[in-house]
């Protein structure tokens, strides 16, 4: 393809106005424009392989492409081979929400320098950072585009300039600043302190902030919608002020962005399908779409073998995750006020509450010889014992997650989407019973149900879910307001932000029985922490929070805990190898290439 006829291509890709078509085709240009450059000095001048990019900048369609280029950054890690570990829900598998089936190097004590997710996530972001440096740079000084639509899209790339740094420090803390596009040889700065980089991220969510031709927020239905606006710098804003300790600071923004018109979206379960997916709880997202190579992942290793496409389940929810949703009411659940003695009983006896009716004599005989307490048995009534301890729930629980003897829409059989159910033990999807089937079905897990695409309609293959993927939400940020106010003390204002979140969600409110009473601000602060916990579960946020609130030893690494089944029997134990795992290794290979880059605490190779 020449130069000439990929222009050419992306006047007419571009009449749609579309932010998600141009990623898809500002990635393909990128790579076509390196390639039909071979036979010129390009490559030799500045090829995005080093940074910089000017040809990007020199007509108006570029112009819009080369800013795609930027956004399509947010992408950088999204593998379709297999779980890069990498993309947010995935990260979470190393939180209190999700596990990683077996568990990774960080989970069982053998993570060094050299962990591959160290590395590629700092070259990743990186890459996002210089590319938002060429355009902040080239766009305003190369680009013909009228000036109002430049400061507009500089003040976008500002944006994801902060976000990129921001994600840099929730990991590896200070790291080297860079404002401008760079030749790789001179990218050899050392590390600059965590306050320094804090604040190049306020003042590019300052200046996106203030630029005039930045819209407050994007209607339903825009073509612009899924760009950044004016309340999406607010909530990130806020939010590196919530990190950084600045309550009043965070509080202000957050209110900003209330302002703006966000609003929670009145159904939980149906929040996350692709109809609603522009609703104005969605304030920043990842832009997909059902064009092969730019759709969202979760399928694949969210879903299961009964999914469409036949997928890997590889992030699971963990067992405690579940047990933390309150019951319907609000008050805290408990197993024992469903099945009395499982909290004193040790993992193997209580597989026996988990059994289908009527298990065959050789399932009974085996569930005995692994120590469940087969005398507890009812082969006519176990499920329906079980579903009662599920039933009674916080309605997040069903909406996030699919518990034992919950029914699923799959893949079709025989040309018809079939409806699945997680059994223990599995026998097979065959009628009349179809057992939900796993990749993991020698062991019974609790299972993703968000981000999980039903039947065979709402995507076109496993690896191209058009369901954006958010990145901040009002609720999100409901609970980071409530957070900071209740830093500064126990407020009503802060228990009645956790209850607009919990009101939506169909839950008790706090303090709507004595069971949900809270007087203190250490009582509030865990409330808080759980409701983000359970609204916010597989959305690639509590990892980091946890990291944040530096609760990783006592949430996920307490003793007992690691990749375990649903009802505790363990099959890979965590490893807590001390709190130099709430920071990330600087990757060895950096420090190889840059001697000027040192390292954190406590990371050997």
């Amino acid at each position: 393809m020449t130069m000439k006829n990929i222009i050419n291509y992306s006047k007419y890709i571009l009449s749609s106005g579309s932010l998600r078509t141009r990623i898809v085709f500002s990635a393909t240009l990128c790579m076509a424009i390196l390639m039909s450059a071979c036979d010129t000095d390009f490559l030799d001048r500045s090829p995005y392989s080093e940074v910089s990019s000017a040809t990007m900048w020199t007509t108006d369609n570029l112009t819009d492409l080369g800013i795609s280029g930027v956004y399509q950054a947010l992408r950088l890690g999204i593998t379709t081979g297999g779980p890069s570990g990498r993309e947010l829900y995935q990260i979470d598998g190393m939180g209190f929400s999700s596990m990683n089936r077996g568990a990774n190097v960080l989970q069982n004590g053998s993570a060094t320098p050299n962990f591959g997710n160290f590395t590629n996530a700092w070259r990743e972001l990186y890459e996002g950072i210089h590319r938002a440096n060429d355009a902040i740079v080239n766009m305003p000084v190369l680009s013909p585009s009228p000036e109002a639509k430049k400061a507009r899209y500089v003040a976008e790339a500002k944006f994801l300039r902060a976000y990129f740094y921001f994600r840099l420090l929730q990991v590896y803390k200070g790291v080297p600043i860079y404002l401008e596009p760079l030749p790789v040889e001179q990218m050899d700065r050392p590390r600059n302190t965590e306050a320094e980089v804090w604040g190049v991220i306020i003042n590019d969510l300052t200046d996106a902030i203030n630029e005039t031709n930045l819209p407050s927020r994007y209607q339903a239905g825009s073509p612009d919608f899924g760009r950044v606006s004016k309340s999406a710098a607010y909530a990130l804003r806020g939010k590196a002020y919530l990190y950084m300790g600045q309550w009043d600071n965070a509080i202000a923004d957050f209110t900003k962005v209330k302002e703006a018109g966000h609003t929670l979206f009145p159904n939980y379960r149906t929040l996350f399908i692709e109809a609603n997916e522009q609703n104005p709880e969605m304030i920043f997202s990842i832009q997909h779409t059902g064009v092969p190579g730019f759709g969202s992942t979760t399928q694949f290793f969210l879903g299961t073998r009964s999914s469409f496409g036949s997928c890997w389940n590889n992030i699971l929810v963990r067992d405690d995750a579940v047990d933390n949703y309150d019951n319907l009411d609000g008050s805290p659940f408990n197993w024992n006020d469903y099945l009395p003695g499982y909290n004193e009983m040790q993992p193997a006896q209580r597989e026996v509450f988990f059994f289908r009716n009527n298990l065959t004599t050789a399932e009974f005989n085996s569930a005995a010889a692994r120590g469940a307490n087969m005398s507890l048995y009812l082969p006519d009534g176990n499920e329906e014992r079980l579903l009662q301890a599920y039933n009674n729930r916080d309605p997040r629980l069903a909406a996030s997650v699919i518990t034992p003897y919950s029914s699923y829409l799959g893949r079709p059989i025989g040309g018809i989407d079939e409806t699945f159910t997680s059994r223990w033990p599995f026998r097979n999807e065959n009628p009349p019973v179809r057992d939900l089937a796993t990749d993991t079905r020698a062991f019974f897990f609790y299972l993703h149900r968000k981000f999980v695409y039903e039947g065979s309609t709402q995507l076109i293959n496993r690896i191209t879910g058009p369901i954006d993927f958010p990145l901040i939400r009002y609720a999100d940020v409901l609970l980071m307001w409530a957070e900071a106010i209740n830093e500064k003390g126990f407020s009503q204002e802060a228990v009645d932000l956790v209850n607009e979140v919990r009101a939506r969600a169909g839950v008790g409110l706090l303090n709507s029985s004595p069971e949900t009473t809270i007087s203190t601000q250490a009582e509030l602060r865990e409330r808080i922490r759980n409701e983000r916990r359970v609204e916010l579960m597989g959305e690639g946020v509590n990892y980091f929070d946890e990291v944040r609130w530096r609760t990783l030893e006592e949430k996920v690494y307490y003793p007992g805990s690691g990749y375990r089944n649903i009802w505790g029997t363990m099959i890979n134990p965590y490893v807590w190898t001390g709190d130099y795992l709430y920071t990330w290794a600087i990757p060895q290979v950096e420090i190889e290439r840059n001697p000027k880059l040192t390292q954190n605490p406590g990371w050997l190779n």
